[in-house]
């Protein structure tokens, strides 16, 4: 295997590789570990979490797609005293690398409770606030989807951890760059992107959407130029920290999402289609490495601008 160094960094936490699982496609680690050893990946990301346990949305709430998958689960989790309690302790005994909370949230308010809680938990490296989540107190508009509310969001954040907190952003937006700039004038210490696409499939037998929900977020291979093209438009707008997310599927797409302005990639939907996918990327990126003649991984990050 080629000697190539695949340590990442973001924001002062460093990643073995730059290979992390999504939030929402690797639950809490438990049902992959029995795959391989989640030691190899360089990160987790635990599925979202919010202050109160939520049962997710009325079935069916998955759709497949051509390239893709449609999903509208509704952020189903314990809530945040349990996942302190039960799941990160738990992560913590199949994981030993970088644990990353994914933090959901009704309100200001209710996201500022939720990291404040998650600020004294040893086990949680970063906190990654999605935003994609909609604000009850303004008509259900996303807080992702308006420069104000999103930097809003992270200054309550901010004021009450220490811990690095990244803004994970909705695509479903005219200027993504808008809302990163945003953010980042607000002190966050790094982005996330993309979020979900909104879509929706209709059965032609019952003539009703196949979701229950009428729509749901596509991921998957479809997503990933989209991801790619907002992944360069942020490096070009913020000097934050990127980590890529949105159909990566491959060890080249993981070094196409970097040459972009990643400094990681979170991989979602592929492990869903194979609960090896994270394994092997990782075991194929030295040798892409080597084509590409790179010695450091960490130099692929931003040199396509």
């Amino acid at each position: 295997m080629p000697d190539v160094d695949m340590r990442v960094e973001l924001a002062g936490v460093t990643l073995k590789n730059p290979v992390c699982v999504a939030s929402g496609t690797f639950g809490f680690g438990r049902e992959y570990n029995q795959f391989y050893d989640l030691g190899e990946l360089g990160g987790i990301c635990a599925k979202g979490l919010t202050l109160h346990r939520r049962e997710g949305n009325p079935g069916p709430r998955i759709a497949e797609t051509p390239m893709g998958i449609l999903n509208s689960v509704g952020l189903q989790n314990p809530g945040i005293d349990a996942v302190i309690a039960e799941e990160v302790p738990s992560i913590a005994k199949l994981f030993h690398g970088p644990v990353i909370a994914n933090v959901g949230g009704f309100s200001v308010a209710e996201y500022a409770e939720n990291c404040a809680k998650l600020n004294d938990v040893e086990q949680v490296a970063i906190l990654e606030v999605n935003i994609s989540c909609p604000n009850v107190h303004a008509g259900g508009k996303n807080f992702g989807s308006d420069p104000k509310a999103a930097a809003e969001v992270t200054k309550a954040v901010k004021a009450v951890t220490n811990k690095p907190v990244f803004m994970k952003l909705s695509p479903n937006v005219t200027d993504i760059a808008e809302i990163a700039k945003a953010c980042a004038d607000a002190g966050a210490d790094g982005i996330c992107l993309i979020n979900t696409l909104l879509g929706m499939r209709i059965d032609l037998k019952t003539k009703r959407p196949l979701i229950a929900n009428r729509t749901g977020g596509l991921s998957g291979p479809a997503v990933f130029p989209v991801a790619v093209r907002m992944v360069w438009d942020v490096y070009e707008a913020v000097k934050l920290p990127i980590i890529g997310c949105g159909g990566v599927s491959s060890a080249e797409d993981v070094c196409e999402m970097m040459l972009a302005g990643a400094s990681a990639v979170e991989i979602g939907a592929a492990n869903l289609r194979d609960p090896y996918a994270c394994k092997k990327i990782i075991e194929a990126l030295p040798g892409v490495c080597e084509k590409l003649d790179v010695e450091r991984i960490a130099d692929l990050t931003g040199a396509a601008h």
